[in-house]
């Protein structure tokens, strides 16, 4: 790896925990979402030299991912809340991925579950290892606890400007993976659930990402193309796109497949689900956590 790639990793990587203990500390019982959302977002883009590299994840209890403030959001934190912030910050296109969970309730051990199972993770990760055999660390530590991994959502790899790449690092034991080497940069990102250990998707979807380009006639979805251009592929929230027929313009480009949509993943209705991430860099005697 080339040091200015390292070195942007590096900094991606601390901008990105400063940012989301700012974030951890803005979630409050009775603060409106979107406030707190707009804030944390707001601390990334106003860091000189720094982008988003999503739209910050907000997900609530038997939410898992892909949720963040709407247009007109309405919703407050609410006693008994599990508040999962994920949030990705990039230099230059080199991406730092963190995530952490929130308890408004009483769900210190669900907590307790992702986050043993991330360390326990972390600590295998060397060159030579399978992914699979990581999943199995990730499953056992949260299963210990009598809860379940989530076992359609795993960790994944980061290049430059592209959140999902190789490896998928898996919430469960699996025969065989990837092999680790030198160098590889990903995230690890253990889900525990009080439920169904799967997540399906809600209708609602406030996140979307430019996947090609494609020819459109609607003005609205021209403009639209126009106003992401700028994000070279990383995906953006509808709530900061300015544009009349706004549903209509985002429907015909995911119809042409111009953009990739990200509905909201949930457990069964009344679950709770916790998440904890970093992002590692593969070194040769194990790895270098870059969002600690």
């Amino acid at each position: 790896m080339k040091d200015n790639v390292f070195d942007s990793y590096i900094h991606a990587g601390r901008i990105a925990a400063r940012v989301l203990q700012f974030g951890i500390n803005k979630v409050r019982i009775g603060t409106p979402i979107v406030e707190t959302v707009e804030s944390i977002e707001r601390e990334v883009i106003e860091t000189e030299g720094v982008g988003l590299a999503f739209p910050l994840n907000l997900s609530l209890n038997e939410d898992a991912a892909h949720d963040t403030a709407m247009v007109g959001d309405k919703r407050v934190f609410r006693e008994g809340d599990l508040v999962k912030l994920d949030l990705g910050v990039h230099i230059d296109g080199y991406i730092a991925d963190i995530a952490s969970t929130v308890d408004l309730g009483n769900h210190h051990v669900l907590l307790e579950s992702s986050e043993s199972a991330l360390e326990a993770a972390i600590g295998c990760v060397k060159p030579g290892i399978a992914t699979g055999e990581i999943g199995g660390i990730i499953q056992r530590e949260i299963e210990s606890r009598g809860y379940r991994p989530i076992v359609n959502l795993t960790g994944h790899g980061l290049d430059q400007y592209s959140i999902h790449t190789p490896p998928a690092i898996p919430n469960l034991k699996m025969n065989g993976g990837a092999i680790l080497t030198t160098g590889m940069v990903f995230a690890i990102e253990p889900f525990a659930t009080t439920g169904s250990g799967m997540v399906s998707e809600r209708r609602r979807i406030e996140i979307y990402q430019q996947v090609a380009l494609k020819p459109v006639r609607i003005p609205s979805a021209k403009r639209i193309l126009k106003e992401i251009k700028g994000r070279r592929g990383l995906p953006f929230a509808r709530r900061w796109i300015k544009s009349d027929k706004l549903d209509i313009a985002l429907q015909s480009l995911v119809q042409v497949r111009a953009l990739h949509p990200y509905p909201v993943l949930h457990d069964i209705p009344g679950s709770f689900v916790s998440q904890h991430e970093h992002t590692v860099i593969v070194e040769e005697d194990g790895c270098l956590i870059i969002t600690r």
